[in-house]
């Protein structure tokens, strides 16, 4: 660590400031550690907001100017990226929040994840025709039957009731305003509408709703060009005007019901057209309940982790693979543990592996199936499975291992576990932002439509996107009782239950119980290997947040498949990993895209509050100073406390 540049910058940064001469961007060598500045986007007291686009980030600043806490402003980002990143997110889906209450020091974690409507059952993404045989992914995810209860306007409208300070009307209107005046174009929007799920079903009304309004006049849209959705913004009036009931049971959930009751892309077998049709009811909307859990807590190098439970397996494996890894010197490059070393990427990618291996069996919704999430994070059970870790060769075979024995002091009768599958690929249009207030709440939330456009069904007449999250389900059922070959079938399909997801909002403290950082990202199941990623860079490599976004990525999502990569990591090191031995990984010739973070960093010492956006989705960072919030607007009242 670089101190003395470090002190230097700083001294540097708090004189421009001061003396108003120049707003720059500062990336000093400073480590993020307990105690130590960690610069990205010049920092401010009143509050930063991180979003993947500018015109969400501008409406959670103008909350935080307005007087309003990170709560308030969350609720606002999100209606607003419903307009301005409709393929991504909105109220025709789910997502997970983790909330810190300053003033109380608590940490909540808020669950709005679609569910099984209670027609659902296990058989529910079998083929009629060819039992045994599931439909496929672009099948299934473009019909009414992936589409789960929505969860994101009840899990947004509860967090708001509880911690906010502002109405859900007065958090709609920015949103009313874009959606109704229009907004232009980004890059990523205008790619977004070549997609093939806009394409599906050339002909079928049920897809044409969303083609009016995102591919008019049958051409994907254009960056520049003005969009504007006159139908979006009278379903947010609506939901101004009359609450979240109208949603969940007024005219929205008709149409709701009616749309995916009626879409299934066309098969010839008449049996598994029948399948391919939604099974939501009113009763299911009407039913949907928004659930507050307890986050899942450990640590790492003296860091405490806090982040989403099941049904959730984000900060279960995030947490899994650090600890995984904790034994080995990641971060100390004369030892061969430096950034984007052999050693290193080598130790991440086995970690990777073991972890996603009992993630297969053992996670899903624990309102269904107990998930062993002590024995899964117990360091004797950390102990036995990251030995098996060599940091200098890979595994031939990874394989799931029993927790249970780990979890308490039930006995458990030993069982020969199911081989681990590697997961079909799935969506990964989800998004993620942070946010911290003046008072030093967070929001860390990511939220998801599941694949690019969901199921590609929009609900006519009120201008937003459905979901296909049931497709996180497993397909084909899991559940095997055969002690030599047992499965828990821990993410099966169940009437009422949640599919597992990666989503991975964190908050990080340090070893005074005190927030230092908060991120998440997009990305399906990578999403928990960009925070694996995050974590270990900014907390091994030494790098500010910034600095971590921008770095390369590695992720392997499967026991034993294929790991994937980002430019920027060495070709020599990318070949040495590819050859057998030493390592023999099959990584792919060329680089994709891993995730899109965005973070928030908080100084303990000084307050100071800066950001990091993720330049692989546009990302967007504002922080606001405290001399351009509005006092008055709540006069005198204790806005971060009034509930």
């Amino acid at each position: 660590m670089n101190k003395n540049g470090g002190l230097k910058w700083l001294w540097l940064w708090r004189h421009l400031f001061a003396m108003m001469l120049v707003l720059m961007l500062v990336s000093p060598a400073a480590a993020w550690n307990m105690g130590n500045q960690s610069l990205g986007l010049p920092g401010g007291k009143g509050g930063v907001v991180t979003t993947s686009h500018p015109e969400a980030a501008r409406v959670g600043a103008e909350v935080l100017r307005n007087g309003g806490n990170a709560i308030d402003a969350a609720v606002a980002v999100q209606f607003a990226l419903n307009v301005v990143e409709p393929e991504s997110s909105g109220i025709g889906g789910g997502g997970f929040m983790v909330i810190y209450l300053a003033r109380e020091r608590k940490t909540i974690t808020v669950d709005s994840r679609e569910k099984a409507p209670a027609a659902a059952d296990p058989e529910m993404f079998m083929r009629a025709s060819d039992p045994g045989a599931p439909f496929s992914f672009s099948l299934a995810s473009t019909s009414g039957v992936a589409v789960g209860v929505p969860g994101t306007l009840l899990g947004v409208g509860t967090a708001l009731d509880k911690w906010g300070t502002i109405s859900l009307s007065e958090a709609l209107q920015p949103a009313i305003k874009l959606a109704r005046d229009g907004f232009r174009v980004g890059s990523k929007l205008a790619e977004s509408t070549t997609s093939s799920r806009l394409l599906s079903e050339i002909g079928n009304t049920a897809y044409d709703e969303a083609r009016k309004v995102f591919r008019p006049g049958g051409s994907p849209l254009v960056e520049g060009s003005l969009l504007q959705q006159p139908d979006l913004a009278k379903t947010f009036e609506l939901i101004a005007d009359y609450g979240t009931d109208i949603f969940y049971k007024g005219e929205i959930a008709k149409a709701i019901v009616d749309v995916q009751a009626s879409a299934a892309r066309s098969v010839s077998d008449p049996a598994d057209q029948d399948k391919l049709f939604g099974r939501m009811t009113l009763d299911d909307l009407a039913n949907y309940d928004v659930v507050l859990r307890q986050p899942v807590v450990d640590k790492y190098r003296g860091f405490t982790i806090k982040g989403m439970g099941p049904p959730s397996s984000g900060a279960l494996t995030v947490l899994y693979v650090l600890k995984l890894s904790e034994r080995f010197p990641i971060g100390d490059e004369s030892k061969g543990f430096g950034f984007g070393a052999a050693r290193t990427l080598n130790v991440m990618i086995e970690a990777m592996r073991l972890a996603f291996a009992d993630r297969a069996v053992w996670m899903g919704d624990e309102d269904f199936v107990d998930v062993p999430k002590r024995g899964l994070l117990d360091d004797d059970y950390i102990s036995m499975r990251s030995a098996l870790i060599d940091p200098d060769s890979r595994q031939d075979i990874v394989e799931a291992d029993d927790p249970r024995p780990f979890d308490s002091k039930k006995h458990w009768e030993k069982v020969k576990l199911a081989n681990p599958f590697d997961e079909m690929e799935k969506g990964k249009n989800t998004t993620h932002f942070s946010i911290v207030d003046r008072f030093g709440n967070i929001v860390s939330y990511t939220t998801t439509v599941e694949s690019a456009w969901g199921t590609g069904l929009m609900v006519p007449g009120y201008g937003f996107m459905l979901n296909n999250e049931l497709t996180d389900f497993n397909f084909a059922p899991a559940f095997n009782a055969d002690p030599d070959n047992y499965n828990p079938g821990a993410n099966d399909v169940a009437a009422n239950k949640r599919p597992r997801s990666s989503m991975s909002p964190t908050i990080v403290f340090n070893g005074h119980g005190k927030p230092v950082a908060a991120y998440g990202s997009p990305g399906g199941s990578t999403i928990i290997n960009s925070v694996v990623n995050i974590s270990m860079d900014l907390i091994d490599h030494n790098r500010n947040i910034q600095e971590a976004i921008d770095l390369p990525r590695i992720s392997q999502t499967s026991a034993n498949g294929s790991p994937s990569w980002e430019a920027g990591f060495s070709e020599e090191v990318l070949e040495e990993l590819r050859t057998n031995p030493p390592y023999g990984h099959a990584l792919s010739n060329s680089p994709t895209v891993i995730g899109a973070v965005q973070g928030v960093v908080i100084d303990p010492a000084t307050g100071l509050k800066y950001g990091g956006s993720d330049r692989r989705r546009v990302g967007a960072t504002i922080t606001v100073d405290l001399s351009e919030i509005d006092n008055c607007r709540h006069c005198g009242r204790d806005i971060a406390w009034q509930h």
